[in-house]
């Protein structure tokens, strides 16, 4: 008798970021699921930096709370520092970032999923699939147990046949000092998928008590420090750790080049393709000749660690030319190395291979989430992996997918782009990469996707009344605002000291508050505004929609107007496996482009690259529109 269920409705392998969203989404919608890892210990491993959020990657984290994920309320309640960034700009592109406690969020991810229902657990290394046609039946483990699913989410991180690299020494891993998985990419590839191999690498980690951080430039955490989750299970910190900033020299960069010929990076060890938003030290010295240095963040790794990550030194040269480069950096003259700093490569699939529910083309079933689809970051990751366990869920369950847009969210964004465009590095988000930024903003994610996740049973109850409760407030708020007046006598005191021009006569206070020099803070300094909010008790998310609600109005309606004249594109389906060589006047590149994705409507079809305006003008023709 088999020690596991008889069929579980979900399968995921691999417990980071990914794996560990898939698990708890899929469990969370009722579906039977088994979370299979090589090691329990390390589930939701910190393996680069310690840190959740920042540009771009913050709205991914708030959306991911919105949508009824952990990753928001873990990165709460590990953060040692929390930080806004971007408060110069808009709101379209403010991006929330937490310094993480790594020991804690690891400890944090293991306990909430410990407490989900319908989750079981299992260690060993999953090395094959079991297929039955064209669909996946379950798992087979390295010791040769076979374990059935009707479904099963891949999330294997950089473990599959990774190849970890220092100076000239390499040796297999997934991680620094964890082996690699085997078996599943030979697999999948008898199986017609293509595959390819990608690189990431980390900077060495170093003891703070070799230290001297009066040479550095402290780096603190916001004063008025807020929070990911939109849920009341977590608090706003009360107390900070600060970062530090230092500076790479010439010095530094010339001890580094004496390693260059020694470096995997140059003399063709390493063949895949790294990130190109975050080079490693020796490849920014390379490409960028003419600086003469470069930041680097110096971040502890938790409350009371004495360990820290050097953000900004990432490299894979021979340990002894870090650590002879790193002691000319202001305030580590006198560094010691905990571990040195490594590149690794690992199997990828490119994503174009995958249906917008991130659900093979080729077996049914059959889900592949994270770095596995060529991403890099563990926001990115953690969403690929909720996307993936809803939709397994929902197949099993016989319901239909759970597929979020372009103009819904940076999620949407993502998936659209891989599985459209595909990716030849490391794929990273950014808000430049989303045409409606200004509606996917981090403080109304859970307005945008809370009701949709509701409606698929993710999102609790509870979630759902407090977004209802927050939209009447911020509704009641900026209707306040346009109907109560404020006397010149009161509102040009303010004024004068902002340098805008005084008032003569008595206004709307909308009027007021949608002048550029005048902020939140200085509304809340009128009577009239001060009572309302103290007799509503209003939060400071209910103030800030307010606020961009009457100040970004404009900006925001003509978006909302592009994304729905764009919609009648996306309302265009086109039918499963339609046969592009019957359209003579398509480029030839566009027919190659368009058989391999199969888009499944025009809008999707005219982001594909290599397909011309002209091309969807003929498309549009043939389907009578």
């Amino acid at each position: 008798m088999s020690f596991f269920e008889d069929i579980y409705d979900v399968i995921v392998v691999g417990g980071g970021h990914a794996g560990c969203e898939a698990a708890a989404a899929a469990a969370n919608t009722g579906s039977k699921t088994l979370l299979v890892t090589m090691n329990l210990q390390t589930i939701a491993q910190m393996s680069c930096n310690p840190a959740m959020g920042g540009i771009a990657k913050g709205q991914i984290v708030r959306e991911i709370d919105a949508l009824g994920g952990y990753s928001g309320i873990v990165s709460d309640k590990t953060a040692i520092q929390f930080k806004m960034l971007n408060k110069s700009k808009g709101p379209a592109m403010w991006s929330p970032r937490v310094q993480s406690d790594r020991m804690r969020f690891a400890e944090e991810w293991r306990l909430m999923l410990e407490n989900t229902p319908n989750l079981d657990f299992y260690q060993e290394m999953a090395n094959g699939l079991l297929i039955e046609g064209d669909r996946v039946a379950g798992v087979r483990t390295s010791l040769g147990i076979e374990i059935k699913g009707k479904s099963v989410v891949l999330t294997n991180g950089t473990f599959l046949n990774g190849l970890i690299h220092i100076g000239e020494k390499q040796f297999g891993g997934g991680r620094a000092g964890e082996r690699k998985a085997t078996g599943i990419t030979e697999q999948l590839v008898d199986l017609g998928f293509d595959s390819g191999r990608m690189k990431t690498g980390t900077p060495p980690r170093v003891d703070g008590r070799s230290l001297d951080f009066s040479k550095m430039i402290e780096q603190p955490g916001d004063d008025d420090p807020q929070k990911f989750s939109y849920s009341d299970v977590t608090k706003p910190l009360t107390k900070q750790r600060s970062c530090q900033m230092s500076y790479t020299s010439p010095e530094v960069h010339n001890l580094l080049r004496e390693g260059f010929d020694r470096s995997p990076m140059f003399n063709g060890r390493i063949k895949s393709t790294g990130p190109r938003y975050c080079p490693s030290i020796e490849d920014k010295i390379n490409r960028f000749a003419d600086k003469d240095r470069h930041q680097l963040f110096v971040e502890p790794e938790g409350w009371n660690t004495i360990e820290y990550y050097v953000n900004g030194f990432s490299t894979s040269l021979p340990e002894e030319v870090q650590f002879k480069a790193l002691r000319q950096v202001a305030g580590f003259e006198n560094v010691k190395f905990f571990r040195p700093g490594y590149a690794i490569e690992y199997d990828y699939f490119p994503p174009t291979q995958l249906k917008h529910t991130l659900e093979t083309k080729l077996v049914s079933g059959l889900y592949f989430a994270g770095q596995i689809n060529g991403t890099t970051g563990y926001e990115e990751a953690a969403s690929q992996g909720l996307v993936a366990g809803v939709n397994a869920s929902l197949k099993v369950q016989e319901k239909d997918p759970f597929i979020l847009k372009r103009d819904e969210a940076y999620i949407g964004v993502l998936v659209d782009d891989l599985i459209t465009k595909g990716t030849k590095e490391p794929y990273r988000m950014f808000t430049s990469r989303a045409e409606y930024r200004t509606l996917l903003r981090q403080d109304n994610a859970d307005a945008r996707l809370t009701p949709r996740s509701f409606e698929v049973g993710l999102a609790s109850e509870e979630r759902m009344r407090a977004l209802e409760k927050k939209e009447a407030q911020a509704v009641n708020l900026v209707e306040f605002f346009n109907t109560t007046s404020i006397q010149p006598e009161e509102a040009n005191p303010v004024l004068a000291e902002k340098g805008t021009t005084p008032m003569k006569q008595s206004d709307k206070m909308v009027k007021i508050f949608s002048r550029p020099q005048i902020a939140l803070d200085d509304m809340l300094s009128f009577k009239d505004v001060k009572e309302y909010v103290a007799e509503h008790d209003l939060d400071t998310e209910v103030l800030e929609q307010a606020e961009i609600r009457i100040k970004y109005s404009g900006y925001i309606e003509k978006e909302k107007a592009n994304a729905d004249k764009l919609q009648r594109l996306e309302n265009i389906k086109i039918p499963d496996n339609f046969d592009y060589s019957k359209l003579k006047s398509l480029s030839y590149e566009a027919r190659e482009k368009l058989s391999k994705i199969q888009p499944t409507t025009i809008s999707q079809a005219s982001r594909v690259s290599g397909v011309s305006p002209s091309d969807i003008s003929v498309m549009l023709v043939y389907m009578g529109r």
